[in-house]
């Protein structure tokens, strides 16, 4: 089985792509700027390739793809977890930042689900894994652009779910809860002491837990267009 996973030299992609190897599969670790972490994470998977592409760029995307498929014939599951946020007010995002925000949250899944699904449907099998956010159903004051794209996400894995289910395609999206990788460590300290109030376990998310319901979901069969919230903020 081979599993891509965007964004997985650190933090939730690294972790996902650690909980695949760790089960036998054959893993693509992804990135865009950090080769040294991607390196790191394929040293400890078995069988790995570590492959570079800009989310946003299509060219890229699928030059990426076709690597995938000219070195193990198939993908069987991709993780679309490459993400970035933009913490500000409304009136204070600019339109470079916005734009940047939504390239990359969703239009880059949009590109890897694009190009991914042509062998998918050849195979008449496959698992896509889009990793959204609860900001994405309740939106956060300060990050318009961010729940914007995940709100986008939700509604690009509902519509792509109910085209590809013919092909025993499933797509699926998760909602991992907020979590101290880079990406939350860099987030204001108010917004981790809201996150952490409105948990009803009063904890962050573990990481490790969310790769491993990820992976088991990859081995369902007949579950498609679902939002899976794993965050214990209530929705």
């Amino acid at each position: 089985m081979v599993c891509l996973v965007t964004g997985s030299s650190r933090g939730l992609g690294k972790a996902i792509a650690l909980a695949f190897g760790k089960t036998g599969h054959k893993v693509v670790i992804h990135y865009k700027d950090k080769s040294r972490e991607a390196e790191d994470v394929a040293s400890q998977i078995k069988e790995s390739i570590i492959l570079k592409a800009d989310v946003r760029n299509f060219k890229e995307v699928k030059t990426l793809i076709d690597e995938i498929i000219k070195k193990w014939g198939r993908i069987d599951t991709l993780v679309n977890n490459a993400g970035i946020t933009q913490e500000a007010l409304l009136l204070k995002t600019s339109e470079e930042d916005f734009n940047n925000v939504i390239a990359t949250n969703l239009k880059g899944p949009f590109n890897f689900i694009r190009s991914a699904a042509l062998h998918m449907m050849k195979q008449k099998s496959g698992h896509i894994i889009n990793i959204a956010s609860i900001a994405g159903i309740k939106g956060k004051a300060g990050l318009s652009a961010y729940s914007a794209s995940k709100a986008g996400l939700i509604g690009l894995t509902i519509s792509t779910a109910a085209e590809l289910s013919r092909y025993n395609i499933m797509v699926n999206a998760i909602l991992p809860g907020y979590m101290l990788t880079d990406m939350g460590k860099n987030s204001s300290n108010e917004a981790k002491e809201k996150a952490l109030k409105e948990s009803l376990v009063k904890n962050f998310s573990n990481p490790d837990n969310v790769a491993e319901f990820i992976c088991y979901l990859s081995e369902t069969s007949g579950i498609t267009g679902q939002v899976f919230n794993l965050d214990s903020r209530v929705v």
